[in-house]
């Protein structure tokens, strides 16, 4: 585990030798945000076909900063840096990470400006912006793809190869949780708590949760059959912006799931901060499975078999069996960008997240937030020409 938290954290060198440069990606990002060292500088530093080319952001002193500290070469600044970025001819690739509630206008206007998509999560929204986006993608012949890095590590994969072998016999049950400790994730004054940029518990942890229990049951539900919310206070502007979630699903079939989520979960006695909740379970007729740390488990993880009147037994998986591609260091980031790139370059990747999966993740957070009485979140004023 050292060895793997010190490669993480110093990996080596990419093998640029052989790597055409017709095929190296210029990426460009919309907003020097938090997650982007992590989703995108780290994993080009071992990528030879990723160029980390340019960042904006409308303070252009932290766009200037920003790039200079993470190696961009370029940076733009002030009201129009995004559509500068977006109008630069060297840039290939548009990392969107602006706050959710810029996902959609910001993304359409990239392909517009024939670029392809690296889209943060979640894609936007609405269900029917995501659905105008994948539209004029196609139309485009570009890639958009929507970063739910943890679906392309071995972990998850792992879990559902485990799942589907019928081992434990049928699915019955699923329940996903993801909490962050008060002041972590969304401190006083973050953007996850702004209603009109697209914010609440639904939003960030739980769009994790929802498209874990799609992905490993192999469907979308077919009701909300409960959904509470708890808003982040009691003041008017954050009436309809969640901070804590209970929903319970139906799959159809006897199957159900829950989700739990929650961005501001309390210290114990005020002082001491409370361990995230990061369980992925799935309960089936003969046993149940179970994953700890489904959204990073690059850094560590492990995969719990609990067969029925049976012997109990503990797995991991850092890397895909057999495969060319691939480190037990590499980071969900690093898995990801590899099959975004392969994506774009025109090759096969080892894992693909297809638009209507995209789609459907969003509408079933709109169903919960209807069932919850919070109601879905304003879409974009933005109307694409």
């Amino acid at each position: 585990m050292l060895f793997r938290l010190y490669k993480i954290s110093n990996p080596p060198a990419p093998k640029s030798g052989g790597v055409d440069p017709q095929e190296r990606l210029n990426f460009g990002c919309l907003g020097a945000a938090r997650i982007t060292p992590g989703c995108i500088v780290e994993p080009a530093r071992t990528h030879p076909s990723v160029v980390l080319y340019a960042v904006a952001a409308r303070d252009a002193k932290r766009a200037e900063e920003f790039a200079k500290e993470h190696g961009f070469s370029k940076s733009f600044g002030g009201t129009a840096a995004y559509q500068d970025l977006i109008d630069d001819p060297e840039v290939d690739v548009v990392y969107n990470a602006l706050p959710n509630a810029l996902h959609f206008e910001w993304t359409m206007k990239a392909l517009k400006g024939g670029k392809h998509v690296l889209l943060e999560k979640p894609a936007t929204n609405t269900a029917a912006e995501a659905a105008q986006i994948f539209a004029l993608a196609e139309r485009k012949n570009l890639v958009v793809l929507e970063a739910f890095h943890s679906r392309f590590h071995p972990a998850i994969q792992r879990v559902k190869a485990i799942v589907d072998s019928k081992e434990l016999g049928e699915i019955k049950h699923v329940s996903a949780s993801l909490t962050a400790p008060t002041g972590t994730a969304a401190p006083k004054g973050d953007i996850r708590w702004n209603y009109e940029l697209g914010g609440g518990s639904a939003m960030d942890p739980g769009c994790y949760t929802v498209n874990a229990l799609r992905y490993l049951t192999s469907s979308n539900p077919t009701a909300v059959l409960s959904a509470k919310a708890v808003p982040y206070s009691s003041r008017p502007e954050h009436k309809q912006v969640d901070k804590i979630l209970w929903a319970t699903l139906s799959f159809g079939h006897d199957i159900t799931g829950d989700i739990y989520t929650n961005l501001d979960e309390p210290k114990y006695f005020g002082v001491i901060p409370r361990m995230p909740k990061l369980f992925v379970t799935v309960q089936c007729e003969k046993g149940t499975v179970e994953l700890f740390n489904y959204v990073v488990p690059s850094y560590y993880h492990y995969i719990t078999v609990s067969p029925t009147g049976g012997r109990r037994r503990t797995e991991k998986a850092y890397t895909f069996k057999g495969a060319e591609k691939g480190e037990a260091w590499w980071t969900t980031y690093r898995y990801q960008m590899e099959a975004f790139v392969d994506k774009i370059q025109g090759r096969t990747p080892q894992t693909w997240i297809e638009p209507q999966d995209t789609i459907d993740n969003m509408k079933w957070i709109e169903a919960i937030y209807e069932k919850d009485g919070f109601g879905s979140l304003p879409s974009s004023k933005y109307i694409h020409q």
